[in-house]
Protein backbone atom coordinates (compact mmCIF):
# COMPACT_ATOMS: atom_id res chain seq x y z
CA UNK A 1 0.00 0.00 0.00
CA UNK A 2 1.01 3.52 -0.69
CA UNK A 3 2.19 5.15 2.78
CA UNK A 4 1.88 9.18 3.17
CA UNK A 5 3.34 10.90 6.11
CA UNK A 6 4.21 7.53 8.51
CA UNK A 7 4.62 3.94 7.96
CA UNK A 8 1.00 1.94 8.81
CA UNK A 9 0.61 0.13 12.12
CA UNK A 10 -1.46 -2.58 10.76
CA UNK A 11 -0.12 -4.92 8.22
CA UNK A 12 -2.48 -3.96 5.21
CA UNK A 13 -3.75 -0.66 5.93
CA UNK A 14 -3.16 2.06 3.38
CA UNK A 15 -2.21 5.53 4.65
CA UNK A 16 -3.85 9.07 4.42
CA UNK A 17 -2.74 11.15 6.84
CA UNK A 18 -5.47 13.52 9.07
CA UNK A 19 -4.03 16.65 10.51
CA UNK A 20 -6.13 15.92 13.24
CA UNK A 21 -4.27 14.50 16.02
CA UNK A 22 -2.03 15.63 18.88
CA UNK A 23 0.40 14.43 21.85
CA UNK A 24 -1.79 11.95 24.74
CA UNK A 25 -1.60 13.34 28.18
CA UNK A 26 1.66 13.15 30.04
CA UNK A 27 1.52 9.56 31.60
CA UNK A 28 -1.26 7.79 29.61
CA UNK A 29 -1.11 5.09 27.41
CA UNK A 30 -3.48 2.91 25.14
CA UNK A 31 -5.72 0.59 27.34
CA UNK A 32 -8.94 0.71 25.47
CA UNK A 33 -10.53 0.59 22.31
CA UNK A 34 -13.27 2.64 20.83
CA UNK A 35 -15.70 1.03 17.81
CA UNK A 36 -17.60 3.79 15.95
CA UNK A 37 -19.77 4.04 12.82
CA UNK A 38 -18.85 6.86 10.39
CA UNK A 39 -22.80 7.83 10.64
CA UNK A 40 -22.65 9.66 7.09
CA UNK A 41 -24.58 8.82 3.89
CA UNK A 42 -21.11 8.23 1.82
CA UNK A 43 -17.84 6.47 2.89
CA UNK A 44 -16.04 9.38 0.59
CA UNK A 45 -17.65 12.04 2.59
CA UNK A 46 -16.99 10.47 5.75
CA UNK A 47 -13.24 9.70 4.42
CA UNK A 48 -12.62 13.37 3.67
CA UNK A 49 -14.43 14.90 6.97
CA UNK A 50 -12.17 12.95 9.04
CA UNK A 51 -9.39 14.63 7.04
CA UNK A 52 -10.75 18.12 6.84
CA UNK A 53 -8.89 20.58 9.22
CA UNK A 54 -11.66 22.18 10.08
CA UNK A 55 -13.61 19.37 11.42
CA UNK A 56 -11.58 18.62 14.44
CA UNK A 57 -12.10 15.39 14.45
CA UNK A 58 -10.23 12.00 12.97
CA UNK A 59 -9.52 8.45 14.36
CA UNK A 60 -6.49 6.31 13.71
CA UNK A 61 -8.81 3.74 11.42
CA UNK A 62 -11.68 3.96 8.86
CA UNK A 63 -12.88 0.40 7.58
CA UNK A 64 -14.76 0.77 4.76
CA UNK A 65 -17.63 -2.14 3.68
CA UNK A 66 -15.82 -4.02 1.63
CA UNK A 67 -13.21 -4.45 4.00
CA UNK A 68 -10.57 -2.08 2.99
CA UNK A 69 -8.25 -0.44 5.89
CA UNK A 70 -7.03 3.45 5.92
CA UNK A 71 -4.88 4.48 8.84
CA UNK A 72 -5.38 7.94 9.24
CA UNK A 73 -3.54 8.73 12.56
CA UNK A 74 -0.97 7.23 14.08
CA UNK A 75 -1.65 4.34 16.99
CA UNK A 76 0.83 6.18 18.92
CA UNK A 77 -0.43 9.80 18.81
CA UNK A 78 -4.01 10.41 19.99
CA UNK A 79 -6.87 11.28 17.72
CA UNK A 80 -9.88 12.87 17.88
CA UNK A 81 -13.00 10.54 17.97
CA UNK A 82 -14.07 10.24 21.79
CA UNK A 83 -15.42 13.81 22.70
CA UNK A 84 -16.65 14.37 26.09
CA UNK A 85 -16.62 11.11 27.33
CA UNK A 86 -16.33 8.92 30.44
CA UNK A 87 -15.62 5.17 31.12
CA UNK A 88 -14.78 4.03 34.66
CA UNK A 89 -13.53 7.72 35.86
CA UNK A 90 -11.40 8.34 32.65
CA UNK A 91 -12.47 11.85 30.88
CA UNK A 92 -9.92 11.66 28.45
CA UNK A 93 -10.71 8.67 26.20
CA UNK A 94 -9.06 10.27 23.58
CA UNK A 95 -5.56 9.84 25.73
CA UNK A 96 -5.95 6.09 26.19
CA UNK A 97 -7.98 4.71 23.37
CA UNK A 98 -7.13 3.57 19.64
CA UNK A 99 -10.39 5.19 17.70
CA UNK A 100 -12.36 2.75 15.06
CA UNK A 101 -14.49 4.12 12.79
CA UNK A 102 -16.89 1.21 10.36
CA UNK A 103 -18.25 2.86 7.83
CA UNK A 104 -21.94 2.81 7.81
CA UNK A 105 -24.71 5.39 7.46
CA UNK A 106 -26.03 5.21 10.71
CA UNK A 107 -29.35 5.94 12.17
CA UNK A 108 -29.71 8.96 10.26
CA UNK A 109 -29.56 6.96 7.02
CA UNK A 110 -31.58 3.63 6.94
CA UNK A 111 -28.40 1.69 9.28
CA UNK A 112 -27.74 -1.35 7.09
CA UNK A 113 -26.22 -4.11 8.33
CA UNK A 114 -22.42 -4.83 8.19
CA UNK A 115 -21.12 -6.38 5.47
CA UNK A 116 -19.65 -9.63 6.26
CA UNK A 117 -16.24 -8.94 4.41
CA UNK A 118 -15.74 -5.46 6.61
CA UNK A 119 -16.59 -7.64 9.91
CA UNK A 120 -13.73 -9.76 9.22
CA UNK A 121 -11.19 -6.43 8.58
CA UNK A 122 -12.92 -5.24 11.49
CA UNK A 123 -12.06 -8.64 13.44
CA UNK A 124 -8.50 -8.36 11.93
CA UNK A 125 -8.21 -4.83 12.79
CA UNK A 126 -9.04 -5.31 16.70
CA UNK A 127 -7.03 -8.42 17.65
CA UNK A 128 -4.13 -6.41 16.26
CA UNK A 129 -4.71 -3.29 18.08
CA UNK A 130 -5.69 -5.65 21.65
CA UNK A 131 -2.76 -7.54 21.61
CA UNK A 132 -0.27 -4.70 20.45
CA UNK A 133 -1.80 -2.51 23.50
CA UNK A 134 -2.53 -5.42 26.04
CA UNK A 135 -6.14 -4.20 25.82
CA UNK A 136 -8.49 -6.02 28.39
CA UNK A 137 -11.55 -7.49 26.83
CA UNK A 138 -14.17 -5.63 28.93
CA UNK A 139 -12.22 -2.15 27.30
CA UNK A 140 -13.28 -2.94 23.50
CA UNK A 141 -16.03 -0.41 23.43
CA UNK A 142 -18.59 1.25 21.56
CA UNK A 143 -18.53 4.97 21.13
CA UNK A 144 -22.28 4.92 22.66
CA UNK A 145 -20.96 3.14 26.04
CA UNK A 146 -18.55 6.19 26.87
CA UNK A 147 -20.87 8.79 25.57
CA UNK A 148 -24.38 7.25 26.21
CA UNK A 149 -26.40 10.75 26.08
CA UNK A 150 -24.85 11.89 22.97
CA UNK A 151 -24.32 8.60 20.65
CA UNK A 152 -25.64 5.60 19.33
CA UNK A 153 -22.88 3.89 17.39
CA UNK A 154 -21.96 1.30 16.35
CA UNK A 155 -25.37 0.70 17.10
CA UNK A 156 -27.55 -2.57 18.17
CA UNK A 157 -26.85 -4.27 14.53
CA UNK A 158 -23.23 -4.51 15.50
CA UNK A 159 -21.95 -7.98 15.57
CA UNK A 160 -20.49 -7.72 19.37
CA UNK A 161 -20.98 -11.78 19.45
CA UNK A 162 -18.77 -12.36 16.00
CA UNK A 163 -16.18 -10.16 17.37
CA UNK A 164 -16.27 -12.33 21.31
CA UNK A 165 -16.32 -15.53 19.12
CA UNK A 166 -13.20 -14.33 18.01
CA UNK A 167 -11.88 -13.22 21.05
CA UNK A 168 -12.46 -10.03 21.24
CA UNK A 169 -14.22 -7.79 23.69
CA UNK A 170 -16.48 -8.89 26.65
CA UNK A 171 -19.52 -10.77 26.09
CA UNK A 172 -22.14 -13.05 27.81
CA UNK A 173 -25.51 -14.56 26.13
CA UNK A 174 -28.11 -12.11 26.92
CA UNK A 175 -30.83 -13.18 28.75
CA UNK A 176 -34.39 -13.16 26.34
CA UNK A 177 -36.01 -10.13 26.33
CA UNK A 178 -39.77 -10.66 27.84
CA UNK A 179 -42.06 -9.57 30.57
CA UNK A 180 -41.81 -9.14 34.36
CA UNK A 181 -40.89 -6.39 36.51
CA UNK A 182 -39.43 -3.61 35.30
CA UNK A 183 -37.47 -0.31 36.19
CA UNK A 184 -38.18 2.81 34.05
CA UNK A 185 -37.80 6.60 33.97
CA UNK A 186 -39.26 8.38 36.27
CA UNK A 187 -39.02 5.42 38.92
CA UNK A 188 -37.26 6.09 42.56
CA UNK A 189 -35.66 3.88 45.15
CA UNK A 190 -33.71 1.49 46.44
CA UNK A 191 -33.94 -0.66 43.21
CA UNK A 192 -32.72 2.48 40.76
CA UNK A 193 -29.96 2.85 43.33
CA UNK A 194 -28.92 -0.86 42.63
CA UNK A 195 -28.45 -0.30 38.71
CA UNK A 196 -27.45 2.41 38.74
CA UNK A 197 -24.75 1.23 41.11
CA UNK A 198 -23.92 -1.88 39.20
CA UNK A 199 -24.01 0.04 35.91
CA UNK A 200 -21.29 2.10 37.15
CA UNK A 201 -18.97 -0.42 38.96
CA UNK A 202 -19.13 -1.92 35.01
CA UNK A 203 -17.55 1.64 33.41
CA UNK A 204 -20.76 3.85 32.91
CA UNK A 205 -21.18 7.24 33.94
CA UNK A 206 -24.34 6.97 35.62
CA UNK A 207 -25.45 9.36 38.91
CA UNK A 208 -25.98 6.69 41.80
CA UNK A 209 -28.74 9.44 42.76
CA UNK A 210 -31.82 6.41 43.04
CA UNK A 211 -33.43 8.68 40.41
CA UNK A 212 -34.10 7.12 37.33
CA UNK A 213 -33.51 9.84 35.17
CA UNK A 214 -32.80 11.17 31.60
CA UNK A 215 -28.80 10.09 31.76
CA UNK A 216 -29.52 6.65 33.55
CA UNK A 217 -32.20 6.02 31.07
CA UNK A 218 -29.52 7.03 28.46
CA UNK A 219 -27.38 4.49 30.37
CA UNK A 220 -29.35 1.93 30.00
CA UNK A 221 -30.20 2.34 26.25
CA UNK A 222 -26.34 2.08 25.59
CA UNK A 223 -25.76 -0.83 27.49
CA UNK A 224 -28.62 -2.69 25.35
CA UNK A 225 -27.40 -1.37 22.58
CA UNK A 226 -24.23 -3.23 23.39
CA UNK A 227 -25.14 -5.99 25.20
CA UNK A 228 -28.56 -6.83 24.97
CA UNK A 229 -29.42 -5.61 21.30
CA UNK A 230 -33.20 -7.25 20.61
CA UNK A 231 -34.58 -4.78 22.40
CA UNK A 232 -33.54 -1.13 22.81
CA UNK A 233 -36.08 0.44 25.42
CA UNK A 234 -34.04 2.12 27.60
CA UNK A 235 -35.96 0.46 30.16
CA UNK A 236 -34.51 -1.72 33.00
CA UNK A 237 -36.48 -4.84 32.36
CA UNK A 238 -35.21 -8.19 34.07
CA UNK A 239 -33.71 -9.61 30.90
CA UNK A 240 -31.54 -6.39 30.86
CA UNK A 241 -30.57 -6.58 34.32
CA UNK A 242 -29.60 -10.28 34.08
CA UNK A 243 -27.16 -9.54 31.32
CA UNK A 244 -25.32 -6.97 33.34
CA UNK A 245 -25.52 -9.11 36.40
CA UNK A 246 -24.04 -11.97 34.72
CA UNK A 247 -20.99 -9.75 32.88
CA UNK A 248 -20.25 -8.71 36.21
CA UNK A 249 -19.78 -12.06 37.34
CA UNK A 250 -18.17 -12.97 34.21
CA UNK A 251 -15.46 -10.51 35.20
CA UNK A 252 -15.21 -11.55 38.51
CA UNK A 253 -14.87 -15.05 37.64
CA UNK A 254 -11.95 -14.14 35.43
CA UNK A 255 -10.63 -11.89 38.12
CA UNK A 256 -10.40 -14.46 40.77
CA UNK A 257 -8.96 -17.02 38.13
CA UNK A 258 -6.14 -14.87 37.09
Amino acid sequence: MTEVGFAADFAGAQVIASPNFGERAAGKSVNALILHYTGMESAEGARRWLCDRDSEVSSHYLVFEDGRVVQLVPETARAWHAGKSFWKGETDLNSVSIGMEIVNPGHAFGYPDFPDEQIRSVIELCRHCVEKWAIVPERVLAHSDIAPQRKADPGEKFPWSSLYEAGIGHWVDPSRAGGGRFLQKGDRGQPVEAMQSLLSLYGYDVDINGIFDEKSEAVVRAFQRHFRPARVDGVADVSTLETLHRLLSSLADRNASG
